[in-house]
């Protein structure tokens, strides 16, 4: 492989590589939440994608391994929220693991579904899943939106670099 004009040299593809692609892409961030057998569950994605508008479709990605995985692999109903910039500190207790995710300060409230549902977000959704579809380590859950709401206020949160930042103007 020879390198471009202004690049550095490419690399064969590997975990590291990917990691380090994108960290470069900036990110939305959104807290995916459940019920479990346990309690309420939930973790920190940055994976979200709108797919469909008719039907009205979104996924995401979660690890097998994630602590949230065995309550978002039978969940009928997951709960999807958009975090605003006045949210690091949500983001990144949801990113923790090991975190009470559901304590204080976390406010939240059973919502339809069942499904936790975050206050003070962007935006919030309440979506059937409709697949779980095998994408190495990981999952891609697929999910139709049932109902939400569009009307928080503020700007969004975004993730790059590894960190959690705003968005500038």
């Amino acid at each position: 492989m020879t390198a471009s004009p202004g690049l550095g040299t490419p690399q064969l593809a590997s975990p590291d590589l990917l990691r380090s692609v994108f960290r470069r892409h900036a990110a939305g961030v959104a807290v995916i939440t459940a019920s479990g057998e346990s309690g309420p569950v939930g973790f920190t994605a940055t994976s979200l994608t709108s797919v469909s508008a008719e039907p009205p479709l979104l996924s995401f990605g979660i690890g097998t391994g994630a602590s949230s995985w065995p309550a978002i692999s039978g969940a009928e109903h997951v709960g999807v929220h958009l975090l605003g910039e006045h949210q690091e500190d949500l983001a990144a207790t949801f990113a923790r693991s090991g975190a009470d995710r559901f304590g204080a300060p976390t406010a939240w409230r059973p919502g339809p579904e069942g499904v936790p549902v975050l206050d003070d977000v962007l935006a919030w959704l309440v979506c059937r899943v409709v697949a779980r579809v095998p994408a190495g380590d990981h999952r891609i859950v697929l999910a139709e939106v049932v109902l939400g709401d569009p009307a928080g206020a503020g700007r969004p949160l975004l993730y790059h670099q590894g960190r959690f930042n705003a968005l500038r103007h």
